[in-house]
């Protein structure tokens, strides 16, 4: 029935991976199921006939879709099937995206379509970069027209030593997770996360995953060869080169003087009377390619850019090439916000917010790897008006999801644990205004924020990016792009650390690939400047952690019981708890393992939660002084709360540093009153001096000093319950 079948089997990193075609999807242009371990992944890859009117860039869409299946669960939504695509999800489409898309042709307009469906996960053999492979193989034996193929692998550094597709286990050790894709000579794309690692260190990493991907890539040729379609025509979209030489005869001159500003709405004013120009002159000799004229342009301030990197060293704006615009830094902007930083980089200005919460806010994640909740999380916001355009906002799309990303995974090796600090964590970066590498503002302006709030943060991050301009041979690389540099380079590479090392990178590309040299020349640049911006520029505006919260943050108070005391601190039907929460106005979550979290708004009312949940989960100790409520009275004495469920009694002779005549002479039920443990008799019960707790507290003087302490009558203790 499957004719066509095919398996193509080789190892990575000491697994099987294995490489069935013709025998699901045959109505792909190309597909294959990629299995690596137990870990399966269908990649599908599909090209439209036509090419699409209308449009000015390359149609792809990269999808990578998660089944909970895959992990033998049911989705937890109300429909109980999969909703719109987790975050990780997102992520994961957009690093198989960016090796991808600069080895399409840049002149075709048919819709390519890639998906990627997980169909089975072995947790320690992740799918992502098994995704990737799928994908390159399903491009690469279908008629799509490509430059490929690529592989990706993760690195990873285990005891120092670097592992490729890391286990579960070596994950947890890893000081790093980098992801390399690369062509059979160039690295593709980089994505790290690491823990201060040295920018060596971080270089040795990317060429070790680069010499593996190589094996792989010549593995997926040697399947091209054997079943490979040939690849299909298209209808190139490129203006016609004699328009490009009438829209440069007339617009060089003029678009050369435009650009050269260091202002983006000065260099846009002066652009749109080129324009206009233009397409007055034009319009008429080529009328039903009114649209080129438009591409042409483009082409033209590319054009423009370039050559004066290339030839002249010289920068639209006049900057040095390893020279970083004008910077400022703020906090402390909002009064009620618990903390905030603005951070400046010549007209790219990001302002981010921190927000403390209880633990129980972390983020509880739907997805099919082992992290089920995040407790730092990190969103970034780009408005229209940011850019100064007149749109309106519709959440965020996957550029906004991928950037808050880069900017969470720069600083999560430096937040500190929840042992550390009991708390969750939400930053919010908001673009303010745009013009090139707002993801790396963002990473500054949130360390600020961090900082203002009082999170003791392990070390500062700061971000910046290097950019690239290639010819043949010849490249150069500069620092801090701004907008245009970016739109007509071919390269963005942001790399964010602290003064110890790298702690996230994440390389956009427009070629098909980088060289050693280059990758290691934008290393050196980045880290000459981040240590500039966190030297002259943060840590002037705040030296270092605030020593105290904002007054409007939550108090977090933690403490951890035997988890077999649980069901006593909850009481039956959540009583006890509840009489802890409201009486101290405190939010209390439990963990499993008996971590207690206390949240309030006062600190004294978070300490006397956490004293009545200790005095609940550990006998109370003979000597140790509470703070009670009184129950009931009795002829004898009365009897007092020191925590929901646990009660004493004060003797009458242990009511007061004076002789007492009554009980209701010195107490009423309802009162609050300290007391000190005298005793715990052999049936658990406590005795109570609310005289000896006056005399070390507040320095009471007895008028005559009474016989010792008694031990209660067997009348008295009738009264206890």
């Amino acid at each position: 029935m499957f004719e066509n079948a095919r398996t193509f089997e080789t190892t990575l990193a000491g697994r099987p991976l294995v490489v069935e075609t013709g025998k699901m999807a045959q109505l792909a242009s190309g597909a294959c199921l990629i299995r690596y371990g137990e870990t399966a992944v269908h990649c599908t890859a599909t090209i439209s006939e036509k090419p699409r009117e209308g449009v000015d860039f390359f149609p792809l869409s990269v999808d990578f879709e998660e089944k909970l299946y895959a992990v033998g669960r049911i989705p937890g939504s109300f429909m109980r099937r999969e909703g719109r695509p987790t975050e990780k999800a997102i992520l994961t489409s957009r690093v198989i995206d960016r090796p991808m898309r600069p080895l399409f042709p840049k002149d075709m307009r048919n819709d390519v379509s890639i998906v990627c469906t997980v169909m089975s996960v072995d947790p320690d053999c992740p799918p992502e970069t098994i995704a990737m492979i799928g994908a390159s193989i399903a491009v690469t034996i279908s008629q799509i027209p490509w430059n490929g193929p690529i592989s990706g692998v993760s690195v990873g550094m285990v005891d120092g030593e670097f592992v490729i597709n890391p286990t579960l286990e070596q994950q947890a050790k890893s000081r790093m997770a980098v992801t390399v894709a690369s062509t059979d000579s160039l690295v593709a794309m980089i994505e790290a996360g690491a823990d201060c690692v040295s920018d060596e260190e971080m270089f040795d990493a990317i060429m070790f995953g680069h010499q593996e991907n190589q094996k792989i890539v010549q593995f997926i040729k040697d399947i091209q060869a054997e079943i490979g379609k040939p690849k299909m025509d298209f209808v190139s979209n490129d203006p016609d080169p004699a328009m490009y030489e009438a829209v440069k005869e007339i617009a060089i001159e003029k678009v050369r003087v435009a650009l050269d500003t260091d202002d983006k709405r000065i260099r846009d004013e002066r652009l749109l009377p080129i324009y206009a120009e233009v397409h007055e002159k034009l319009d008429e000799v080529y009328p039903e390619q009114i649209g080129k004229l438009d591409e042409c342009m483009y082409k033209l301030q590319k054009y423009v850019v370039r050559r004066w990197l290339l030839d002249d060293g010289k920068r639209v704006d006049g900057r040095g090439i390893d020279e970083i615009r004008p910077l400022a830094a703020e906090v402390g902007l909002l009064p009620r916000v618990h903390g905030t930083g603005l951070f400046t980089r010549g007209q790219t200005q990001v302002l981010t917010t921190a927000t403390l919460g209880q633990v129980s806010d972390s983020q509880i994640l739907d997805g099919i790897d082992e992290e089920e909740t995040k407790r730092y999380m990190h969103h970034y916001n780009f408005p229209s008006y940011s850019v100064g355009e007149a749109k309106p906002s519709r959440g965020p799309g996957r550029r906004e999801i991928g950037h808050g990303a880069l900017a969470e995974r720069a600083l999560v090796p430096v937040i500190p644990s929840v042992e550390e600090f009991p708390y969750s964590i939400r930053l919010v970066s908001e673009v303010l205004s745009s013009n090139g590498s707002t993801s790396q503002g963002s990473v500054c302006g949130s360390t600020l924020a961090l900082m203002d709030a009082g999170v003791p943060i392990k070390a500062p991050v700061a971000g910046i990016s290097c950019g690239l301009i290639t010819e043949g041979d010849r490249f150069m690389t500069m620092v801090d792009i701004q907008g245009l540099e970016d739109f007509f380079g071919d390269m963005d590479f942001k790399v964010a650390g602290t003064h110890d090392g790298i702690t996230a990178i994440q390389m956009d590309l427009k070629v098909d690939g980088l060289t050693p040299e280059i990758i290691k020349e934008a290393l050196e640049k980045t880290h000459k400047a981040r240590i500039y911006i966190l030297d002259e520029i943060m840590l002037k505006a705040i030296p270092e952690s605030r020593s105290e919260l904002s007054k409007y943050a939550p108090k977090m108070l933690t403490t951890t019981i035997n988890p077999e005391k649980i069901g006593d601190v909850i009481g039956k039907s959540g009583k006890v708890i509840k009489e802890i929460q409201g009486s101290c106005n405190v939010t209390v979550n439990i963990e499993e393992d008996g971590h207690v979290f206390v949240a309030g708004l006062d600190v004294e009312d978070c300490k006397r939660a956490l004293m009545m949940i200790e005095t609940i989960a550990n006998d109370p100790e003979v000597g140790a002084i509470y703070k009670g409520r009184v129950t009931r009275l009795m002829s004898f004495g009365a009897f007092v709360e020191i925590a929901p469920g646990k009660e004493g009694l004060v003797h009458i002779s242990q009511l007061d540093v004076k002789r007492v005549d009554t009980v209701e002479s010195v107490v009423q039920v309802g009162d609050e009153i300290i007391v000190q443990v005298l005793e715990i008799d052999d049936q658990g019960r406590i005795n109570l001096s609310r005289r000896n707790a006056l005399i070390e507290i507040e320095g009471a003087v007895p008028e005559n000093d009474p016989a010792p302490a008694r031990k209660p009558r067997r009348d008295d203790r009738k009264g206890r319950r």
